[in-house]
């Protein structure tokens, strides 16, 4: 099979195209034919060397969307549709970056769509992420109002949507101005330009301060995101799209306005219902739902991917299609 491996961390030349011998599943595992896989900041960050317990060689990618190949113990038909995410893929063991991956059984959800491969490959690890920040996190509820740091990221635009599917009112930042028409055409309620302090922009439309924010940026917007959430809400830790994710020399009472709350999410395969996956596919076939805009590349143009993840050159979700 053709795979992506990274012998060591280092510039995108260091994703390299191999054969490898089609990987056997053991008790308990399956293999699945890789049909689109999404990339996640989470892979940028092996590449770069900033992530924890990862071993080398590796084929890197925490997700992948399919179709059952084999499973040793005869649980799951060959030819299921499936995606699998998170769980140690493309960190302890290797990941979707490959036309075949074996995974865990247990951290493999089913679902049924006719939906293009590339459409459900944006969907398996961003989708888990917004669900769980959203109830998890955030415990958001209808007539809310959330902020999310970092809005015109792939995770920010799936959380919007999700968002206002539950009936909140939604503020989302960027960096860049010309990229307000993106978060306007996405359904946001209020956009605003970050230049770093966003919370009296915040505190002008609504000013007690949000029920909730979303932090996709990391540390460095962290104060100043506590400062647009009001008494009593709560901000959750979810993103690090700055790299930069320990607070130094933390010192609560002084870091943490008065009452609000802090939280973080790091979820797993398990945390997304695959009722949730369903449901958001069904909707996505009807339009009724948008996973926000979708950039496609082949196995061949890995390295241009990571390169316009870095930059972050494009809007919305980056898909590998097999």
């Amino acid at each position: 099979m053709r795979a992506v491996v990274l012998d060591e961390p280092g510039p995108v030349d260091h994703l390299r195209l191999r054969t490898l011998p089609i990987p056997e599943p053991p008790p308990g595992w399956v293999r699945i034919k890789v049909e689109a896989f999404g990339l996640n900041r989470s892979e940028l960050h092996t590449r770069l060397g900033l992530a924890e317990g990862v071993t080398f060689p590796r084929v890197p990618g925490i997700e992948a969307t399919g179709t059952i190949d084999a499973d040793p113990d005869g649980v799951l038909e060959p030819g299921r549709q499936v995606v699998t995410m998170v769980g140690g893929m493309g960190r302890t063991f290797d990941g979707g970056y490959a036309e075949y991956t074996i995974v865990p059984r247990s951290q493999v959800i089913p679902f049924t769509s006719d939906l293009p491969w590339e459409t459900i490959g944006a969907l398996p690890e961003t989708l888990q992420t917004a669900y769980g920040s959203l109830t998890t996190g955030l415990d958001l509820q209808a007539g809310q109002t959330l902020l999310i740091r970092g809005g015109t990221s792939a995770l920010g635009l799936a959380t919007a949507a999700l968002a206002k599917d539950i009936g909140a009112t939604v503020f989302a930042t960027t960096r860049n101005p010309d990229r307000i028409p993106t978060l306007t055409d996405h359904g946001i309620d209020h956009p605003l330009t970050d230049d770093g302090t966003i919370a009296p922009l915040v505190r002008e439309i609504l000013p007690e301060g949000v029920h909730a924010a979303l932090e996709l940026v990391g540390t460095p917007t962290l104060p100043d995101t506590l400062a647009a959430t009001r008494v009593h809400g709560t901000v959750c830790f979810t993103g690090m799209l700055s790299n930069q994710w320990t607070v130094h020399d933390f010192y609560p009472i002084e870091y943490l306005p008065r009452g609000v709350r802090l939280s973080a999410y790091g979820g797993q395969s398990t945390d997304l219902p695959a009722h949730v996956l369903q449901h958001y596919l069904d909707r996505i076939a009807t339009g009724q739902f948008s996973p926000g805009p979708i950039h496609v590349y082949t196995l061949d143009q890995i390295t241009n991917a990571h390169q316009d993840m870095e930059h972050g050159n494009h809007t919305g979700k980056l898909v590998v299609r097999l």
